[in-house]
């Protein structure tokens, strides 16, 4: 199924994250967790999903960046420690806006690479001994 056109308000804000970025050689853009990425030097550093912003943050600062309004943690469950969304009211002001950019490049330094995506492998035939769905079966 093909993707969705991205909404022009989604549009304006990767633009509006490019245009951070642009003073920097080492960006690259990819899709990671459903939205539209920006990774700096490897690794990824601000997400664009809809109308909010994923900013990579460190992770011994997740419980003070958690208590902020307008922000929602990447995965409830504290397995993404430093991953937070950042919703359009905490990012409205040019103030707020370069905070949230900053504090994303700051941390990159430190950040763990994320590890390339490895090539889809080509079907692997069924093993010997397992026996095969019927409806894996061609039927001749």
């Amino acid at each position: 199924m093909p993707a969705r056109p991205l909404s022009d308000e989604t549009l304006h804000l990767i633009d509006a994250v490019r245009t951070a970025l642009a003073h920097r050689a080492d960006v690259d853009e990819r899709t990671l967790f459903g939205c539209y990425s920006f990774f700096v030097d490897g690794k990824l550093c601000i997400g664009v999903k809809n109308d909010e912003l994923l900013v990579r943050l460190p992770p011994e600062r997740h419980a003070e960046f958690q208590e902020l309004q307008n922000t929602r943690e990447l995965s409830p469950e504290g397995k993404m420690q430093g991953y937070f969304w950042i919703e359009p009211n905490g990012y409205a002001t040019r103030a707020q806006w370069r905070y949230w950019i900053d504090e994303a490049l700051a941390y990159n330094p430190r950040a763990k690479a994320t590890p390339q995506r490895k090539p889809r492998a080509a079907a692997q035939p069924a093993r010997p001994g397992r026996k095969r769905h019927s409806i894996f079966e061609d039927g001749t």
